[in-house]
């Protein structure tokens, strides 16, 4: 069958083109805007890439054309689809019915840590030998690809999102999927673009633990709030949990969380040493740790795997280091995300500057729905410059100037990127952190700093 993907750049879209096409399909899929790392790791997997949506495409004839959640109603190819009668599905409903209904689904749902946490997982399951299936919104370094299947192996991997399917779909991704083991990581207000509140999240998430069998299992830490409530509306599975008043623990004396101990019932079961920081990545390794545990992988081989785990591309990724300043790039974009980031950093770093770059690039941050929680966010910086196109479809509906007006760290607002390269480049000083936080391309923001910064020291040299 010929796949033809509206949106294929987006990562699950991407990702979602390498199972198709390993699934035997002839594969091909059209995209704007397009960045890395999905657009590279397509090209190197040779699937051919169309720029646009041009009305023209439909002369490709494919058996069906797949849809992913960015395309809307007057995209000039979705138009001439539903105007000439041709066969279409959304992405989420075509993985689940055609590849995930017939294996043993790992879901990771939960506003943050969804690609961290599938990431430890599928990395878990990988070092035990079971060679899993997967789809996770980035690339981390130790599985080298955001998706890959094969359909003799039984366990599938995939990162399991609340925002809706598509433009004709508006139920969650997630209930696409057939979740036999489900990590619910945390839950709070997020996608202001499509949910009105919080309860109508947790109503989606309802939805999520109505599909899981009664073998399966969800997992997820009993004192979030949010998840309690969803969970009090009714569970028909078994249940398992992580965090204060769980099953699964830790306890450590390092106040980076770069070693802890995992503990279960109080018994201790072994100590990751890793690299990476902060209680929420130690809090992702517990929820992993549980659904590994759920599929029989035992524990000191789950902790073993971990202590061996590099990290994600594009989470707390370092990009490039000049004259002992450091540049770090990281996906934050939510309040408590940066706020967390941020957390982790500085416990890491401890007294060195830290410069935050801060592009509010997300539907709901546009919009401004939790613009006012940023200052505290970002309090544990020492200067934070936030970027903001006024035109286009990545325009703030807001006003950084008066969002940062009384915030205790110097702030400045930015519209052009090259004069906040500059004034970044010329803040620096040696021995500085800077964290660029973004879930976009940031206009290739990492090196140009990294250039102006070579620049200045050359310069500084001379």
């Amino acid at each position: 069958m010929h796949l033809h993907i509206l949106g294929i750049c987006g990562t699950f879209m991407g990702g979602l083109a390498l199972i198709a096409r390993a699934a035997g399909h002839q594969v091909t899929g059209c995209d704007t805007g397009v960045y890395p790392p999905m657009s590279t790791q397509l090209q190197e997997q040779g699937i051919e890439l169309i720029e646009g949506f041009d009305a023209a495409q439909t002369g490709i004839r494919p058996d069906l054309f797949v849809i992913g959640n960015v395309v809307t109603r007057g995209n000039p190819l979705m138009e001439a689809i539903l105007d000439q009668g041709l066969p279409y599905v959304s992405g989420p409903q075509w993985l689940g019915d055609h590849v995930l209904q017939h294996q043993h689904v790992l879901a990771v749902a939960g506003t943050h840590g969804k690609t961290t946490t599938s990431s430890m997982l599928a990395w878990i399951l990988q070092d035990a030998g079971l060679q899993p299936n997967f789809l996770i919104g980035g690339i981390a370094t130790n599985l080298g690809i955001s998706a890959r299947y094969d359909q003799a192996q039984r366990y599938f991997v995939i990162e399991a999102d609340e925002y809706d399917t598509a433009f004709f779909d508006k139920r969650s991704k997630f209930v696409h999927y057939h979740a036999r083991t489900a990590i619910l990581n945390n839950l709070e207000y997020d996608h202001a673009d499509i949910f009105p509140d919080l309860a109508a999240i947790e109503t989606q998430f309802h939805h999520l633990v109505r599909t899981v069998p009664q073998s399966g299992c969800i997992i997820y830490p009993p004192q979030d709030q949010a998840l309690a409530r969803v969970m009090q509306r009714g569970c028909w599975s078994q249940e398992d949990q992580f965090g204060p008043g769980g099953r699964w623990t830790f306890e450590t004396d390092q106040a980076d969380m770069s070693r802890f101990t995992v503990l279960y019932d109080g018994k201790p079961q072994g100590q990751v040493s890793w690299s990476r920081t902060g209680v929420h990545n130690a809090n992702n390794a517990l929820s992993a740790i549980a659904a590994a545990s759920h599929v029989n992988v035992p524990v000191a081989a789950a902790i073993a795997a971990l202590s061996r785990f590099s990290g994600i591309r594009r989470r707390m990724e370092l990009r490039g280091t000049v004259n002992g300043i450091q540049v770090f790039d990281d996906f934050a974009h939510h309040p408590t995300a940066i706020e967390t980031t941020l957390d982790g950093l500085r416990k890491q770093v401890g007294p060195r500057r830290i410069l935050a770059i801060l592009e509010p690039r997300s539907n709901t941050m546009k919009l401004g729905t939790m613009a006012a929680r940023l200052p505290q966010a970002l309090a544990l910086a020492d200067r934070i410059y936030c970027f903001g196109a006024k035109t286009g479809k990545h325009a703030l509906g807001w006003d950084p100037a008066e969002v940062f007006g009384n915030s205790t760290v110097p702030a400045q607002g930015f519209n052009d990127l090259d004069l906040l390269v500059q004034e970044v480049s010329k803040q620096a000083q040696p021995d500085d952190v800077i964290l660029v936080m973004s879930n976009g391309g940031f206009g290739g923001i990492h090196e140009k700093l990294l250039q102006a910064l070579q620049q200045t020291a050359t310069q500084t040299v001379s």
